[in-house]
């Protein structure tokens, strides 16, 4: 394992050149990076205009990544993300044209205007790590993760997302608007068009290496307990609760609060690492209840009564 200075210092460097095209947002550049280093994939919730394209595109810049984008709409085909079996007349076959999921980056923007036979579509490839066509598998590349957006204010024209596709998703990141002094920051650079390259700072090779790095990492066994113990309690009789997290949120809380001690440059994982994961791990996992909805409470407004019912080793 590189040193820990090492260490931070190569996430600073891929943060400043994401910088260079985003200004703030801190926390879903937090999450992708967590993501990929985690093989999790993310859902990102907030209004246009948060650079939620900008920010994926940069980052694989910085990572030396391929990325490509598919815009969700309703009339959406299956094929039209993952490809189809095409007929050649020159050669009376049949032909295998592969569709834009096959990269390494892979927005879906506005996933949700699409309706669910669309959004299944996704579900092989970000289980299994591959896609089927026809009669023949075929293995996606290598990293792989899926970074979905939804607009929360839109009600009309959208399908909501199932249980069985939103449990893929390893985190969903809140997105806030940018402090006024990041607004006129983004304002001053678009005006005066002052964008600068994006550098490479590592490689496919370089971050499987810091997955393994991250694999690594010491967590005690009762840390471990914690995370088991606040994925149980999700589960446990509440009036806000319809229904607790699956085991799959057992499996991404270790492992987002894993790569979270990773990117703050430690060689171990603390509680607060899990507590600090447990927001975005579990949110999209808890189903409230309807009297909940019906009062308007938050879903991490319960997750907070939750985690602090837990005792913290």
């Amino acid at each position: 394992m590189v040193g820990k200075r090492d260490m931070k210092n190569k996430i600073e460097s891929i943060k400043k050149e994401i910088a260079k095209a985003v200004v703030g947002q801190e926390e879903m550049v937090n999450g992708l990076l967590i993501g990929l280093f985690s093989e999790g994939h993310i859902l990102v919730e907030g209004v246009p205009g948060l650079a939620k394209t900008t920010t994926v595109k940069a980052l694989s810049l910085a990572l030396d990544l391929e990325f490509k984008r598919v815009q969700f709409t309703p009339d959406l085909l299956p094929s039209d993300i993952i490809g189809a079996e095409i007929y050649d007349p020159k050669s009376s076959s049949f032909k295998i044209k592969k569709g834009p999921i096959f990269t390494q980056l892979l927005l879906a923007d506005e996933i949700n205007r699409s309706p669910s036979k669309v959004q299944s579509a996704l579900l092989e490839a970000m289980q299994e790590r591959q896609v089927t066509i026809g009669a023949e598998s075929f293995a996606l590349p290598k990293p792989f993760m899926v970074m979905a957006t939804q607009n929360p204010l839109e009600q009309e024209g959208v399908y909501r997302l199932p249980e069985a596709q939103l449990d893929r998703f390893m985190m969903k990141l809140l997105i806030e608007h940018n402090s006024e002094e990041e607004e006129l920051e983004i304002m001053r650079r678009i005006a005066n068009k002052s964008s600068q390259a994006i550098a490479s700072i590592v490689d496919a090779k370089e971050l499987e290496t810091i997955s393994q790095e991250i694999n690594s990492l010491h967590i005690d066994a009762e840390v471990e307990r914690f995370i088991v113990a606040l994925i149980r309690a999700t589960r446990a009789t509440n009036q806000n609760i319809r229904y607790g997290a699956s085991p799959r949120a057992s499996i991404d809380l270790y492992k987002a609060s894993k790569s979270h001690a990773y990117l703050l440059g430690k060689d171990f994982v603390s509680p607060v690492d899990v507590v600090k994961m447990a927001y975005p791990v579990l949110r999209h996992r808890v189903g409230l209840s309807y009297e909940a909805r019906a009062k308007g409470v938050r879903v991490d407004e319960v997750l907070k009564e939750v985690i602090s019912g837990v005792e913290i080793p």
